[in-house]
């Protein structure tokens, strides 16, 4: 037990420490965000269980952000954040900016439950998708994406906590890294993708 912990722990620092050199981007307020690489695709089931991949959100900007629905401490947390970020872009919110909550708990998070907790949480549907998929998909995504976790044996699961930012070509520029990552941060990169998406 031990053994695996610090395994699951040292596995975590990596992933940390491989996405914070790649993600930083310090920038000034004219200038533009860096390209990460291709952002990793998904093709995943929603909250009202259609597919839903990244290709169908070509030329919105994405937000990507890992929870599961049993959580009681730091996801809520999470989609606490992004609900309260939801209506900052206005009227560009579903048209030109999208939420995706992808669970890491592929096994109890339906889409009926994923819907309970997006209700729950007030999430605004237009702009905003809950998504799961096979246990393998969501390995493959969470994977992909960078992200670390491992179900317990008692059903929590621990992951890291990793929120991705997507432009509307697909391209990944940023990824902050934890669940009380500066907000104003993320609406000034937001602003940022939206006027480079305006520019002649």
């Amino acid at each position: 037990m031990w053994h695996s912990w610090w395994i699951g722990i040292l596995f975590m620092l990596g992933v940390v420490g491989g996405l914070t050199s790649a993600s930083g981007h310090a920038v000034g307020e004219d200038e533009r965000l860096p390209q990460i690489r291709p952002a990793p695709t998904f093709r995943l089931r929603t909250q009202d269980n259609f597919l839903l991949s990244l290709s169908h959100l070509h030329g919105k900007i994405v937000v990507v952000t890992f929870i599961y629905t049993s959580c009681t401490d730091t996801c809520p947390l999470l989609t606490a954040k992004m609900a309260s970020l939801q209506t900052a872009p206005g009227a560009d919110f579903g048209p030109k900016v999208f939420f995706v909550s992808i669970t890491v708990d592929a096994e109890r998070d339906t889409p009926a439950v994923l819907k309970r907790y997006a209700q729950a949480h007030g999430a605004n549907f237009v702009g905003w998708a809950f998504l799961t998929g096979t246990p393998a998909e969501i390995q493959d995504v969470a994977r992909r994406y960078g992200l670390y976790h491992k179900k317990r044996t008692h059903g929590d699961v621990d992951h890291t906590f990793l929120t991705s930012l997507v432009d509307q070509s697909g391209t990944l520029r940023v990824q902050y890294m934890g669940v009380r990552f500066d907000p104003d941060e993320l609406l000034r990169d937001l602003h940022r993708l939206l006027q480079e998406g305006r520019a002649p």
